[in-house]
């Protein structure tokens, strides 16, 4: 087993007044070549963005986007003719393929909303583009690492074009459990959203990253009250 961490405070930090982030990996002004990418995952951005503010409508292609918010409501409209809003509980997906145009904004103007911004690389180029978002009922998330992305339709959560597969569990402090990886030449990455948690031995606080490879099951500890998304993607990019 091999792992690196990504201590929350080494992140890259970006304040546009309106819009605070953090990046896991490099993005726009945050660049670091020893933190490009972890295999297929490209993007982790830890937003929070401004009552009333947003992104506007600006485009992409060739990338899977993960959107999961963590608090308030985030209002999305693209090209493809979707206007919906998404809320803690949801998890949306935008296979942005041959190109799409979206725009994201803070539907409340009395508080911030908070969202993971997540990008994987696909394992096919110029797809139709697509759109789909899922509520999760909370208790399913009790105790248990609930997937919630996966490379196919016919799985539990929203489906991506990779071979790529993320859960996410809410623990009581003391429970303890394992991840065994679906495809043992896969990476998992660990990121705390809540918390203190040990995992493969190594403790982590909130949102502290661990990258695990050549690992056949990932022992997972909550040190405290703790909520944990692993995502696990091919490495081979």
């Amino acid at each position: 087993m091999k792992t690196i961490i990504h201590k929350a405070e080494t992140r890259g930090q970006a304040d546009h007044g309106w819009l605070q982030s953090r990046h896991s990996f490099s993005f726009a002004n945050y660049y670091d070549p020893k933190r490009m990418n972890f295999g297929a995952l490209r993007v982790l951005n830890d937003d929070i963005v401004a009552p009333g503010m947003g992104f506007g409508k600006h485009p992409h292609d060739n990338m899977e986007i993960i959107s999961i918010p963590l608090e308030g409501d985030l209002e999305h409209s693209d090209s493809m003719g979707n206007t919906t809003v998404i809320k803690q509980g949801d998890i949306q997906v935008m296979s942005a393929g041959t190109g799409v145009f979206h725009s994201e904004y803070n539907k409340n103007k009395d508080q911030s909303v908070k969202f993971l911004q997540i990008w994987v690389i696909p394992n096919q180029k110029n797809v139709t583009p697509r759109y789909d978002q899922i509520t999760l009922d909370a208790q399913h998330l009790n105790n248990t690492l609930y997937q919630i992305v996966s490379p196919s339709p016919e799985d539990q959560g929203v489906w991506i074009h990779q071979n790529a597969w993320f859960h996410l569990g809410t623990f009581e402090k003391g429970y303890t459990s394992s991840y065994t990886p679906k495809n043992l030449d896969n990476g998992v990455y660990a990121f705390v959203l809540e918390g203190e948690m040990t995992i493969a031995t190594q403790k982590l606080h909130k949102r502290d990253g661990l990258g695990i490879i050549e690992a056949k099951s990932i022992d997972i500890h909550a040190d405290s009250t703790a909520k944990l998304l692993i995502i696990e993607v091919p490495m081979l990019i």
